[in-house]
């Protein structure tokens, strides 16, 4: 299965979610989209297939969202993905894209719901938090 992980090294939810892929047997495609940037029809195809609006994909913190005035509901979409061109660091991470579907996969156990198969369990987060017991069951977060 091909899997595509819209990625951000710096993010630890990111980090987990890659880390989890690959402990699952995947090699995935990697996009630093930090580095790469985005095109506006890239991040609408990927918001139309994960079910996401600009707004709801709007990353809050650990980004310039308040200080670019985004934070305001009656900003409109238009100008939230304009930033989002100009700030790729706005597009909340990460997004994994692969035959099963698309999601923004914050909590990181959310890659869960479309990997056919997982790593062998136990398997912890960086931060120690268990996503897969000893007996390979999901663990909610």
């Amino acid at each position: 299965m091909d899997i595509v992980i819209h990625h951000n090294p710096a993010c630890g939810t990111s980090r987990n979610v890659l880390q989890l892929i690959k402990d699952a047997s995947y090699e995935p495609t990697v996009v630093e989209y930090i580095k790469t940037g985005w095109t506006r029809p890239q991040v609408l195809a990927l918001f139309a297939a994960a079910g996401l609006t600009p707004r709801q994909a709007l990353r809050t913190t650990k980004s310039p969202a308040e200080e670019l005035g985004l934070l305001d509901p009656s900003v409109p979409d238009e100008v939230l993905l304009d930033h989002m061109m100009d700030h790729p660091v706005l597009v909340n991470r990460p997004i994994v894209a692969c035959k099963n579907g698309v999601k923004l996969c914050r909590p990181s156990g959310a890659v869960l719901d479309f990997l056919d198969n997982w790593p062998q369990g136990p398997w912890a987060k960086e931060d120690g938090t268990v996503l897969i017991d000893a007996e390979g069951n999901r663990v909610p977060e």
